[in-house]
């Protein structure tokens, strides 16, 4: 019996003297080696820097071919006639400013998460896509522009300063329309909380009444 306690102790002992696992050593130097995963500011950099490339080079392709595609457009729409061109400006102006700076407005509600306001901030700025041609034509630098100047020169007569003015007054309208919803919503809250509290000030007066009346 006494031989075969010590040979059980001897197991015991040489089982909890055995060295770790190989597979357990491994994992634990595996563990213990630095993430490869770069910090999400690094990820957040890279995106960044990857959307600003493909922005300017978007942008530099933009330059050098839309102001003269557009003026020609609007070239083939007014057709050197000056009441067409006042009429055709006017038109692009107002509603395409009119329309997205509505629609750009309308972020100030509550309900909206900030990723559906940056949506339809987007959206707002693709809908005023027609001004910001006409804005490439008359403000930019490159051979495209220039092109685009000389063609609405000819053939697109006043077309440009009719723009103008119906971005302007698109962009009051916008103005207006806004203000005016954002007083009368504000005038109806007004109006709730009076009667709510005529409501609350009747309820109170209901019991003192009839205590009077006893």
């Amino acid at each position: 019996m006494a031989h075969d306690d010590e040979h059980v102790s001897r197991d015991g002992g040489s089982a909890a003297d055995n060295p770790p696992h190989e597979d357990d050593a491994i994992d634990r130097r595996i563990s213990d080696q630095p993430s490869v995963t770069p910090a999400r500011w690094v990820r957040r950099a890279v995106l960044l820097l990857v959307l600003v490339i493909a922005t300017y080079i978007g942008w530099r392709i933009s330059a050098a071919f839309f102001p003269r595609w557009w003026a020609q457009r609007i070239a083939d729409q007014v057709q050197g006639r000056f009441i067409a061109g006042t009429l055709w400006g006017l038109f692009y102006g107002s509603v395409f400013t009119f329309v997205p700076l509505l629609l750009l407005f309308q972020i100030r509600r509550r309900f909206f998460s900030w990723t559906w306001r940056g949506l339809v901030a987007v959206v707002a700025v693709v809908l005023a896509a027609p001004n910001w041609l006409t804005l490439a034509v008359v403000a930019g630098t490159s051979n495209a522009a220039h092109a685009g100047e000389r063609i609405m020169d000819v053939d697109a007569p006043s077309f440009r300063a009719a723009t103008l003015i119906g971005v302007v007054a698109g962009a009051l309208l916008a103005i207006v329309i806004t203000a005016t919803s954002m007083r009368m919503r504000h005038r109806t809250q007004q109006v709730e909380q009076l009667k709510h509290e005529r409501d609350q000030l009747r309820a109170r007066q209901s019991p003192e009444d009839d205590k009077n009346r006893e």
